[in-house]
């Protein structure tokens, strides 16, 4: 039977005592039903998998014991960084949840001539608590024991002006490189996926500035959040891990 995986923000070890969150506590105790003795799977994002034991069932702070620990499955040996322009609601919801579940490494949001989304302080760190949570529950359904850096959102020349190293690719419609013309066995790609209306020639031409080559992805428009999770998935076929 797999045991469920609890996502935590604390030090594990082989012996440690731990008091889990409301949250934690609830979903084990009232969703689960588990009993004082039930095993259930803890990780706190440093690769490993921590079995553990319910020592007591207090719903605002349940109580386990660690007993055993072991590696989780290996991330993808091709790092891919997504650098998603923001979209609205669920639909930036499904975006993280399902990068993740692909394997992605890290996810920066960014700001393009035509994002559309709006986020002052308060309501950003309201956002990015929420998405910090909805990556690390696609952690917990997909296996991965390491959650996937989330950056703060920034400006798409910002982001272009120092983007991490490695294949760099921008999503277009009308661009010269196809998936199958990559002649490079990259270990590290950077891949740039539009808003709502696409990236606006003046995005495309900053992005071409820092490097990035014009991916197209067949002969059909795909909505933001079908665009870069098409290619993160041809790319782990091609590349990666699902192959």
């Amino acid at each position: 039977m797999r045991l469920t995986r609890s996502h935590v923000d604390v030090p594990l070890a082989v012996g440690a005592q731990v008091r889990l969150d409301a949250d934690t506590s609830a979903h084990l105790l009232r969703v689960l039903r588990l009993q004082p003795g039930q095993p259930c799977v803890l990780f706190n994002g440093d690769g490993q998998d921590y079995t553990a034991r319910l020592v007591d069932a207090e719903r605002r702070g349940a109580g386990v014991e660690v007993i055993a620990v072991a590696p989780a499955a290996p991330e993808s040996p091709l790092r891919i960084v997504l650098a998603q322009a923001l979209a609205r609601g669920e639909k930036m919801d499904l975006i993280l949840q399902k990068a993740t579940e692909l394997g992605v490494a890290a996810v920066v949001p960014v700001v393009s001539e035509r994002t559309e989304v709006k986020l002052g302080a308060e309501r950003l760190d309201k956002r990015m608590a929420h998405w910090r949570g909805v990556i690390a529950s696609a952690c917990e359904q997909s296996g991965r024991a390491r959650l996937p850096h989330l950056a703060e959102p920034r400006p798409l020349a910002a982001f272009a002006a120092d983007a991490p190293a490695g294949l760099r690719l921008a999503l277009d419609p009308d661009g010269a490189t196809s998936l199958a013309a990559l002649d490079a066995t990259p270990t590290d790609v950077v891949l740039a996926i539009g808003p709502e209306g696409g990236f606006s020639e003046r995005d495309l031409a900053t992005l071409g500035a820092a490097g990035f080559a014009g991916l197209r992805m067949g002969p059909r428009i795909l909505r933001t959040e079908t665009a870069g999770l098409a290619a993160i998935a041809a790319l782990q076929a091609l590349r990666g891990d699902l192959g």
